[in-house]
């Protein structure tokens, strides 16, 4: 009786502690992701401009409508031009971690958009809420570049890789202008990637402290984590989506890329790549990565 009584008040002492410490930490995890700076690319000689890859760019800032500065480049394509393709950024990331494949669609004759997500980056803003937030400020981007800069979008796509494939998944579901989606890396929604980041870096498969975590986190950023849900925006696509994902993600299962693609309306596509991880996808398909990419916005943009 008394070993069973040891091992009772042993365990109520450790839940007590693991949830102090996700009550404490957890939403500092889950809103303040670290910035990734310039010096991560330097360091692995990297391009970290659109000049080094002498690309013409105009770098500008613009607010959002809540009132955040977002840090970006806009590269104007050579005339015809077929479009213009916003690329989103994954979580910590910023908008340099696109300039090999902004490359890519600059010599496809795409404009580029790329700017710095709220809390990521150059960019203003406390808290990054992976899409619930974030995707207004993709349509915010869209009116200030046909209104106040004035530059000739034609039709727009978006690429998003990680975070930003769920926030353009989600943005396409409410805003019309977006003819195409490029979703790469992405999770169904938030409480269940949530729940994998918790099994991966704490070894605790408890959904109660997921959900210490998440109240926490909604409390202070006013938001809700049952709505970013990319799964569920699906049902008010009905524009062109191709989903890619890499068969070694160890971050994002690629099976999540398949649920999503069984569930979004047609036309759809799904391009799972053999070998590749959660960021290394470019490198490992490269020209065939390309193609697809490129080609399924030529097909549905130009």
């Amino acid at each position: 009786m008394t070993l069973l009584l040891g091992l009772f008040i042993a365990i109520v002492a450790f839940a007590f502690t693991a949830t102090s410490v996700i009550f404490a930490i957890g939403p500092i995890m889950v809103l303040n992701p670290r910035r990734r700076g310039e010096e991560f690319y330097k360091e692995r000689a990297e391009p970290i401009s659109p000049s080094d890859l002498k690309l013409p760019f105009k770098e500008f800032w613009f607010n959002n409508r809540d009132r955040q500065g977002l840090h970006a480049w806009y590269i104007p394509a050579d005339e015809p031009v077929h479009g213009t393709i916003f690329y989103l950024h994954g979580v910590g990331d910023n908008k340099i971690s696109g300039l090999r494949l902004a490359e890519v669609f600059h010599s496809r004759r795409f404009n580029v958009m790329m700017y710095d997500s709220r809390a990521h980056g150059k960019s203003e803003g406390r808290y990054c809420t992976y899409g619930y937030y974030e995707k207004f400020d993709v349509s915010d981007a869209i009116d200030v570049l046909a209104e106040r800069e004035k530059f000739p979008l034609g039709n727009i796509g978006l690429f998003g890789t990680s975070m930003g494939a769920a926030v353009a998944v989600q943005a396409a579901a409410i805003e019309p202008r977006i003819r195409a989606v490029v979703a790469e890396g992405c999770f169904t929604n938030l409480r269940t990637i949530t729940v994998d980041y918790q099994k991966r870096i704490l070894w605790m498969p408890w959904h109660f402290l997921r959900n210490v975590a998440m109240k926490r986190s909604e409390h202070i950023a006013h938001f809700r984590h049952r709505d970013v849900s990319p799964l569920l925006s699906l049902s008010s696509i009905h524009v062109p989506v191709l989903f890619i994902h890499g068969k070694k993600d160890a971050r994002i299962k690629y099976q999540y890329s398949e649920e999503l693609y069984a569930n979004a309306h047609e036309p759809k596509e799904l391009y799972l790549i053999d070998g590749a991880n959660h960021t290394d996808i470019h490198n490992i398909a490269q020209k065939e990565y390309e193609e697809r990419v490129a080609g399924f916005f030529e097909r549905w943009l130009k």
